[in-house]
């Protein structure tokens, strides 16, 4: 279903990118096409019994964090306003201004700052299962190890 549903998605995006537009005044500007996260991880999706795709506008307020948490599934975000710092575990950091796309990292943790006096606001699409946590929070995952 989840790839079903990830293929329909792709097929339509490409017909409105493309020639066959519904209306010659729409403007349609490609935001993300990859095939790996901002690490360069192949994206595969996983195979769940109750696929569900989750949208969230999430607001980081200046000097505030995610905390550190980990995706089991692809997500992918769009900065809608600000620059998001991405820390990725091992030492690495990331930089999102705004109007820009991250294809976010799988099961790897990470940190998302916001070092600015704006607030970031994200749009956030979850590509998970039904019931199933959106992320992991590292110490969530150490206390069930």
């Amino acid at each position: 279903m989840m790839k079903k549903l990830a293929t329909t998605i792709i097929l339509i995006g490409f017909c409105l990118a493309g020639k066959a537009q519904y209306n010659h005044s729409l403007i349609i500007e490609p935001l993300l096409k990859t095939d790996t996260t901002s690490i360069g991880q192949k994206i595969h999706y996983p195979q769940f019994q109750n696929d569900e795709v989750t949208m969230s506008k999430i607001t980081i307020p200046p000097g505030k964090s995610t905390g550190w948490h980990k995706h089991e599934f692809p997500v992918f975000a769009y900065v809608l306003k600000g620059n998001l710092t991405v820390e990725v575990e091992g030492g690495k950091s990331f930089g999102f201004k705004e109007n820009s796309t991250i294809s976010e990292v799988i099961n790897v943790f990470h940190n998302g700052i916001n070092n600015s006096k704006e607030d970031v606001v994200l749009i956030a699409f979850f590509m998970g299962e039904k019931g199933k946590t959106l992320s992991v929070h590292k110490e969530t995952d150490k206390k069930n190890k």
